[in-house]
């Protein structure tokens, strides 16, 4: 095994040995269990799919949207618009989750249910179903894999460097990469090429490009209705119905898929070559406590037995995670309990993309490293201007 780490540049604030170590445990080190190991801990009922209580959820979100947008209208008033928007951009992304089980499958039994239910709620908060289930399907399937995971990839250091300094800035400076998710649909990150949108995208194969042309024809129709309305009631009431909603929908998104993968208080590995495995990729993923959120968006935050088994429906990941627990041991990292409001989370975040910057080019067990440089170069421009 080679483990690549600069010992001359800190490692979330400690060495690079030390980083890899919590209190004598390596996270690196191959687990003691095997994945049927995990699967066989796991109640059976936690595996069973139903339909009829997963759109019972999309109704519940569906209904609610569609009150809030009511009542925001209704009232037309600047004490309540701030609310509207906080409320309905969260709700935004509860529909989002419902149409990421509907990809995974675990929202039914039924594909064709899956898939209409999908493009509709993906559609209107303009997700392309097919596009974004695919590359996320590659994302389960490698993750923790420097080069072959496809969501908050790590930058080799040679291509990090390379990157342009604005580019830098805004992929490590909060609130910029919060913002990141329609960028990504398009142009996917650095050194990967691509679109979500393009049937003949390198994201998928020959036979999926129909589906690609479907979901981007859904996305389309719903980018259309959009303008259709601001015809009609006027670009201010679409921007303040559901363009703002939109964007702290892409908010929400964007920082709970980052911080399932990143912030851990200790360092965590990312693989190459024969170190990787589907199981120790999985166990590198993150559980978080939302607080008030976790109902509200459907328990996403119990992310660690997401990723090893995506087919579990969002409705039994708690259960699924308890039974799992003590299988897992210490390669499993109890969250940090949340108040109300997840204000901890933000400190999480922060420090994150202050020090997690890139990994090295070479080894196969390699940990995020800082460049010490990135803001140091920004304070010295202003000092000069």
């Amino acid at each position: 095994m080679v483990v690549a780490v600069d010992q001359r540049s800190n490692v979330n604030g400690d060495s690079g040995a030390s980083a890899r170590k919590e209190e004598g445990f390596d996270p690196s080190a191959q687990p003691p269990f095997k994945i049927g190991d995990i699967r066989a801990a796991i109640p059976k009922y936690c595996w069973v799919r139903s339909p009829l209580r997963s759109m019972s959820y999309v109704a519940r979100d569906i209904c609610a949207v569609a009150a809030l947008a009511i009542a925001a209208l209704y009232f037309d008033s600047w004490i309540i618009w701030p609310l509207y928007w906080a409320a309905q951009g969260t709700l935004f992304w509860a529909i989002f989750v419902l149409g990421h089980d509907c990809g995974h499958g675990s929202f039914s039994d039924i594909p064709l249910l899956n898939s209409v239910v999908g493009h509709i709620i993906h559609s209107f908060i303009l997700v392309p179903y097919h596009g974004w289930r695919i590359s996320h399907r590659t994302h389960h399937q490698n993750h923790g894999h420097v080069e072959n995971d496809e969501s908050w990839v790590p930058l080799p250091k040679k291509l990090y460097k390379n990157l342009p300094y604005n580019e830098r800035m805004f992929r490590y400076t909060v609130p910029l990469p919060m913002l990141a998710y329609p960028l990504y649909l398009w142009y996917r990150c650095p050194g990967k090429k691509g679109s979500h949108f393009n049937p003949y995208s390198s994201l998928f194969d020959p036979s999926e490009r129909k589906l690609i042309a479907t979901s981007t024809t859904c996305w389309s129709i719903m980018v259309a209705t959009l303008i259709y309305l601001s015809s009609l009631v006027g670009p201010v009431t679409v921007l303040k119905v559901y363009g703002v909603p939109y964007i702290i929908f892409v908010m929400w998104l964007d920082t709970v898929t980052y911080l399932h993968h990143h912030g851990h208080n200790e360092k965590l590995p990312w693989y190459r070559g024969k170190e990787w495995s589907y199981l120790r990729g999985g166990l590198t993923t993150i559980d978080r406590d939302y607080g008030i959120f976790n109902n509200i968006h459907h328990d996403i935050g119990t992310h660690v037995i997401h990723h090893l088994f995506p087919q579990i429906p969002l409705y039994h990941l708690v259960e699924a995670t308890k039974a799992a627990k003590h299988v897992l041991g210490r390669y499993y990292r109890e969250p940090k309990t949340s108040g109300a409001i997840p204000i901890h989370l933000v400190e999480s975040l922060v420090a994150s993309l202050k020090k997690d910057h890139y990994v090295s080019d070479t080894g196969d067990v390699v940990f995020y490293e800082t460049d010490p440089d990135l803001y140091g170069y920004a304070s010295e421009k202003s000092k000069i201007n």
